[in-house]
């Protein structure tokens, strides 16, 4: 969990052919370097110790976002809970390393290869021969197979989120002894690696009962270092505990309790004892780490008060008070000092573990309609951009490096990573307002005075006319950026949950009186841009009698300040090129549904995981939309409505290609031609921030590596952690 994120697996899941003449992409010299992925941004920080220096027993308790509504992985409203539990209960081929690599999990696989290409794909899996599930029955084909005909998209009865890859699949056989299963594809498949991971027993998989209810609730049967217990909802926590039949390396702790903890009230159960580990927005994060420098020199109680009762516009006011001043608090206001100061007492105990999400923040920018169908418009916008300084907005003030991502598709430490931004171009804002002007956008145009809509607002649904505000006295949560008589600094902001917890939608339903599918309309390109005259002038553009006014939605639930901060900052950036910004704040459960998914919003900021197989999980985010049979757009998750049929095909020719490095370098070329179309900006890495008890070891700020459920636990008594990137 992220407090500017949505969750990752779960969410993996136009209409003019732009030719590569009209818009010529460099060859990259990244992409036949052999250290073109790099390294990790940031090392993960779990506080690392050998497994004799963790104490047997005991139970650690994890914060989570909610009690899962299905522990079934492959449904549509899985979350990050249910793949806690999946990754500790279940079987996985493979997992992945600190690199965000996959690894051959050696508990259940001897071994896992290719060993036929000719005139079929054939993988052969051995098994370990101690692998069972926890009734007793080996692990084998039959299971294999049930998830395969489950996940394979032929059967509807089964109401699956992806058929990804199962979909390839032409038949799976016991091979030479039950310890071997022989998988058979129809065509090539790059990423089968990602199969059977996790890997559901056939009491699951078996029939559409067993999968569509039978694991929503509960998994009778397991087979991981942990068993699932119970699932409390009444006390919103499941219970995972020790499985004595376990076959590899004992788990550590006895019990492992994931809580339901809403993130603004994570601080609050850290302080009680309510939990243990809990991932936590930035300010609670300095809140710990204050809490750790107060020690010993009494916790300071400057601007104190105005954090404990929620007064922190006036917090710097209260710097220099006598004691005679400060008892002028109220009643309440000095039980929730009190209170505060307790809390932060208590909070020594912890500390925050800081790493990188696998995941990355983007700009997204919608070209359905409006200036943003416009080609040259997205790539002004793009190139109005200092990435590097909106890193640092959210970065340099946790400690993490600011770098700004450079694919779609990868991040820095994967295989497939390669810094593709110069096939856009760089931060110039003497070019954007170049291609703005070869758009036909210029300064000093007359501008219609009355009844006039934004150009980005024109025929979206309950986008209002800056004269339509002026004349309501203004939106709550809408302010618009470039106007003379407006500054963003000025404004009262709700700041909000980022995009954490946003939902896709996943159906056809009725948005703006049109029927839709995973959001819905069309892409358009214009001709490439070409240098714009000498002399052009710098201000507010229009263009027909409209100004250049951009719709930027954003989230307001609890934790969105570092996205309303970047927002700021793009508008500011914009507004140097003559774009203006019409923020507008809406709530967290609308965010995705009402405004991304429906292609309601101009620009926008939301987050996307980065895969270990991106030419399957990345496709549909980048595929072109494609007519469906009702006449209605199917764009997959490709929210940004900008898709060409080259990156389709490049993202075919990936996945079918059995060569790992090709298959990388296709991925590469395929960042590079979405670069280009400039319908999404990657900004940068989500910053992943774990507050842990500072005994506990082995857990905290994964990184891209899957956890490793055996290992975590708390330190035995005189022994020391290995050195740790912890700065909390």
């Amino acid at each position: 969990m992220s407090h500017d994120g949505v969750g990752l697996r779960a969410v993996m899941r136009s209409v003019a052919f732009l030719t590569a003449g009209a818009l010529a992409v460099p060859i990259l010299s990244a992409c036949s370097s052999e250290d073109a992925s790099g390294k990790p941004l940031a090392a993960q920080d779990i506080a690392p110790v050998a497994r004799d220096l963790v104490a047997d027993g005991g139970t650690l308790r994890w914060a989570v976002d909610d009690v899962p509504e299905t522990l079934n992985a492959f449904q549509s409203d899985a979350d990050d809970a249910t793949t806690r539990v999946a990754q500790a209960v279940l079987p996985a081929m493979f997992r992945l390393d600190a690199q965000g690599r996959p690894q051959r999990d050696a508990d259940y696989l001897e071994s896992a290869k290719v060993v036929d290409t000719s005139p079929k794909q054939v993988v052969l899996y051995k098994l370990d021969q101690q692998a069972v599930w926890s009734d007793g029955r080996e692990i084998g084909a039959a299971d294999f197979a049930a998830q395969w005909r489950a996940l394979s998209g032929k059967d509807s009865a089964y109401w699956t989120a992806r058929n990804a890859g199962y979909d390839r699949i032409e038949k799976i056989e016991r091979g030479a002894n039950n310890l071997e299963v022989k998988v058979t594809f129809s065509r090539p498949y790059a990423d089968w690696k990602s199969l059977f991971s996790p890997l559901y027993p056939k009491d699951v998989m078996g029939t559409p009962d067993a999968f569509n209810d039978g694991a929503r609730r509960k998994l009778k049967v397991t087979a991981g270092a942990f068993a699932l217990q119970k699932v409390d909802r009444k006390d919103e926590e499941i219970v995972l505990a020790r499985n004595p039949h376990w076959w590899g390396r004992p788990a550590k702790l006895s019990q492992i309790v994931l809580a339901a903890v809403p993130l603004e009230k994570r601080a609050a159960a850290l302080a009680d004892g309510t939990v243990d580990l809990a991932a936590v927005d930035p300010a609670d994060a300095s809140r710990i780490a204050l809490a750790g420098r107060a020690k010993g020199t009494g916790t300071p109680l400057q601007g104190a008060s105005a954090s404990a009762t929620g007064d922190t516009e006036n917090k710097d006011e209260n710097k220099g008070e006598s004691p005679k001043e400060k008892k002028k608090l109220s009643k309440k206001e000095r039980k929730a000092l009190a209170k505060y100061l307790r809390q932060q007492d208590e909070l020594r105990a912890f500390t925050v573990r800081r790493s990188f999400e696998p995941a990355y923040t983007q700009l997204a920018l919608n070209g359905s309609e409006g200036p943003l169908a416009d080609e040259r418009v997205r790539r002004a916008v793009a190139r109005a951009l200092d990435r590097e300084a909106l890193a640092k907005v959210v970065l340099t003030p946790l400690g993490l490096p600011a770098v700004p991502v450079g694919s779609h598709l990868a991040l820095s430490g994967q295989a497939a990573y390669a810094d593709n931004s110069g096939a856009l171009g760089d931060h110039d804002t003497a070019e954007a307002q170049a291609l703005l002007t070869d758009a036909g956008w210029v300064a000093g145009g007359p501008v219609k005075e009355k009844g006039e809509k934004a150009a980005g607002a024109e025929g979206k649904k309950g986008k209002k006319s800056d004269d339509d505000a002026a004349s309501e006295g203004g939106s709550d949560g809408q302010y618009i950026v470039g106007e003379d008589n407006k500054d963003p600094q000025d404004h009262t902001k709700k700041h909000g949950h980022g995009d954490e917890g946003s939902k896709h939608l996943a159906d056809g339903k009725q948005y703006d009186g049109r029927k839709v599918k995973q959001g819905g309309a069309p892409g358009a390109y214009a001709p490439k841009g070409t240098a714009a005259p000498a002399g052009a002038k710098t201000g507010t553009l229009a263009k027909d009698g409209k100004p250049l006014t951009l719709r930027f939605v954003l989230p307001s639930g609890t934790g969105s300040e570092s996205l309303s901060a970047v927002a700021d900052s793009i508008s500011r950036m914009l507004e140097k090129v003559g774009i203006r910004t019409e923020i507008t704040k809406v709530s967290d459960d609308s965010y995705f549904k009402d405004h991304i998914a429906s292609g309601q919003y101009d620009l926008a900021l939301y987050s996307w995981p980065a895969s270990a197989y991106p030419a399957t999980d990345a496709r549909p985010i980048f595929a072109k939309p494609v007519p469906a049979a009702d006449g209605s757009l199917n764009v997959e998750q490709n929210y940004t409505r900008v898709g060409t049929d080259q990156v389709d095909q490049l993202f075919d020719q990936a996945a079918s290609t059995l060569d790992e490095d090709e298959s990388a370098a296709l991925v590469r070329k395929a960042d590079a031609r979405i670069w280009a179309a400039a319908g999404s900006i990657p900004l940068y890495q989500r910053p992943q921030l774990t507050a842990a008890r500072k005994t506990i070891v082995n857990a905290g700020s994964f990184g891209f590596q899957t956890p490793v459920y055996e290992d975590m636990g708390f330190l035995k008594k005189g022994a020391h952690p290995s050195a740790s990137p912890s700065k909390g």
